[in-house]
């Protein structure tokens, strides 16, 4: 059987770790002059060096030769994701107080950290205050932010970087050029862009494209086994957007969902395109934001397809523009004069056009609001927090379900938007109540309405963009 890549050139000294020297040179130091720490805490994204850094700082601790393969009774791994409970840490506190078996010190190596249960934390943290002299703990994490702050403070915390684009190319360059890979610059500088600037994931991904053709691993293959949109198409999309140029983002798109292109790659790869010139094109600052919580939404492509189909600050599309006609101002004819010029010509001209007219000029009317902008200033009339508020107490199970819904309002009416039958059977069952805590935040309203339905869209967009796409729930932008 082989030997994975990313276990074959997995470091085996601080010397060979690349891209953490801010890390390995303290270390190191630390190493030569026999200030060893009693905890080290380990944080940074995956796939970066942490538990390669972890293994070798305990080897070299105690003065002990490291390979992949090396073990050693004094130096003990801890998966905290499958040994997480209080009884597995009362059980280590228990051991930590025998004395290494042929080593200088004991390390524990507590890896993923952070999954340890709040019982294990704090049967933990008493070994860290007052550990024994022989013992050493390294704790490594993906998560930092799940650690308690009494854990945190009784460490050496070391923060691991993403590894660079530039650091990542030289390494698959490297490997490359010792297993005998053809592979293109270009393709390489791909596979380490889309690695989440983890090595690990960067050389898996060499491992997998060294088969997947027979010849030379080029940028056209990278994007085929990866599921990436072609860069090309990718460019098409920004300039759809930046011209407004709808049927083109609709139609890729949709090719892209048929093809399988996860909606999660197409957004990463078009942050990756827009930081790269949006120093030259600012204008796509506006669609940067808007896919940050593409992800996160329960309809993708919708929100997708919404991003880029809105358009860019101060252009608006011509079906979004009301043309009123413009009234004309009846002027008055003037009388008939003789034949023979006047005296003064210049002057009665002027006297006739500027005579103000008898009739009352017709005033152009108000160009009528768009339905968007009548239903967001109707709507911050309505004090829906306080309704909850009011609810809270009386009907905590009402109170739920109105937290999940939407609601217009028009002065007079409270129309509420379940989304689902049983949500509004509920509410109907308390209707007397419900009405009751509304007449009390609005005074002036005299009907609530109950609907087991989505919110209609709000404007004629993102309406037509949901008939496009077949139908759907409006995603909020």
């Amino acid at each position: 059987m082989g030997l994975a890549l990313y276990r074959k050139y997995r470091s085996k000294s601080l010397d060979e770790i690349v891209g953490q020297s801010h890390i390995t040179n303290m270390l190191r130091r630390s190493i030569d002059s026999g200030n060893i720490a009693h905890a080290y805490l380990l944080t940074g994204p995956k796939g970066v060096g942490k538990t390669s850094i972890a293994r070798i700082l305990a080897h070299e601790i105690n003065k002990l030769p490291y390979d992949d393969e090396s073990t050693h009774l004094d130096i003990i791994e801890i998966d905290a994701a499958s040994n997480n409970s209080v009884e597995d840490i009362r059980d280590l506190r228990e051991r930590v107080q025998l004395a290494p078996v042929s080593a200088e010190k004991k390390v524990y190596i507590i890896d993923e950290v952070h999954m340890l249960s709040k019982s294990a934390f704090n049967a933990l943290l008493k070994t860290l205050e007052e550990p024994p002299e022989h013992v050493v703990f390294i704790l490594a994490t993906t998560d930092v932010e799940k650690l308690p702050a009494t854990i945190v403070s009784r460490t050496q915390r070391f923060n691991f970087r993403m590894i660079s684009v530039e650091d990542a190319v030289t390494h698959l360059t490297n490997i490359a050029k010792i297993e005998k890979i053809a592979a293109d610059k270009d393709a390489l500088c791909l596979i380490a862009e889309h690695s989440g600037g983890s090595f690990r994931d960067s050389i898996s991904m060499l491992d997998q494209l060294q088969n997947a053709d027979v010849g030379k691993i080029t940028v056209e293959t990278v994007e085929r086994v990866m599921g990436l949109a072609p860069r090309d198409s990718i460019d098409a999309l920004l300039k759809a957007y930046q011209t407004h140029d709808i049927a083109t983002v609709v139609t890729t798109l949709n090719r892209f969902e048929r093809q399988g292109t996860a909606s999660s790659t197409l957004t990463r790869q078009l942050i990756s395109s827009i930081n790269a010139r949006v120093i030259n094109e600012p204008e796509l600052l506006t669609l940067l934001d808007a896919l940050l919580d593409t992800t996160r939404s329960a309809w993708p492509y919708v929100k997708l397809l919404t991003a880029l189909a809105k358009p860019r600050h101060g252009i608006t599309p011509l079906e979004q523009i009301t043309i009123v006609p413009v009234a004309k101002v009846p002027v008055e004819k003037p009388a008939e004069t003789p034949i023979t010029p006047p005296a003064k010509p210049a002057e009665k001209m002027v006297e006739v056009s500027a005579k103000p007219p008898e009739k009352t000029p017709v005033v152009p009317k108000e160009a009528p609001k768009s339905p968007t902008a009548k239903s967001t200033e109707v709507v911050q009339q309505f004090a829906w927090d306080d309704l909850l508020a009011q609810l809270k107490e009386q009907a905590p199970g009402i109170y739920t379900i109105l937290q999940k819904c939407q609601y217009s309002f028009d002065g007079t009416t409270l129309t509420v938007f379940t989304g689902k039958k049983f949500q509004k059977t509920q509410i109907d069952k308390s209707h007397a109540l419900v009405s009751h805590a509304m007449k009390i935040v609005a005074p002036d309203s005299d009907a609530l309405i109950v609907i087991a339905s989505q919110k209609p869209p709000q404007d004629s967009q993102t309406a037509a963009i949901l008939d496009i796409m077949g139908g759907g729930e409006q995603v909020s932008i």
